[in-house]
């Protein structure tokens, strides 16, 4: 039986390569997830907007948003208690701008494919419970450690940090 594919699109772009998204989205649930689903929406900036507003009360577009599952809206995952726990409970939804992806891909010049799967890796971190914000760089050191095994450009956090300190 064939599961539910981890990626959907607001609009699948053609120039985009969906079969090496969905692969990565696999190893990501198999390894950095350990089994567990998640979901993610690739969209546009005006979706990210407006779930950027509802949920964080920031209206303006961003690159990529977490919702941890309980607080998951963009595509609630039924749960059948004869399925096997460990790999039917939702981590929750990742929503990721397509837009957003293809500006900083060209910035940091790397493809669109590689700038989701960055965006991707860091939304798993988050939906697994790790905040940049207040956590003393855990999920810094676990970002650059997932990045290097899964061969990774630049990630998020890393880019942040570099702003911040020029």
């Amino acid at each position: 039986m064939k599961s539910d594919p981890l990626i959907t699109y607001r609009r699948k772009p053609a120039t985009l390569d969906a079969d090496s998204l969905q692969s990565f989205a696999e190893v990501l649930r198999d390894r950095v997830a350990r089994g567990r689903d998640f979901h993610c929406r690739i969209t546009n900036d005006a979706e990210l907007q407006s779930l950027n507003a509802q949920f964080r009360g920031v209206d303006s577009p961003t690159d990529v948003l977490s919702f941890p599952n309980g607080h998951a809206p963009i595509r609630r995952v039924a749960q059948d208690s004869k399925t096997a726990p460990d790999r039917r409970i939702s981590l929750g939804d990742i929503a990721i701008s397509i837009q957003r992806a293809r500006t900083q891909a060209r910035e940091y010049h790397h493809a669109p494919e590689d700038e989701i799967r960055i965006l991707m890796l860091h939304g798993v971190l988050h939906l697994l419970g790790m905040d940049h914000e207040s956590d003393a760089g855990q999920m810094k050191r676990t970002e650059i450690r997932w990045r290097r095994k899964l061969g990774l450009p630049i990630g998020l956090i890393e880019r942040m940090n570099d702003r911040v300190t020029k």
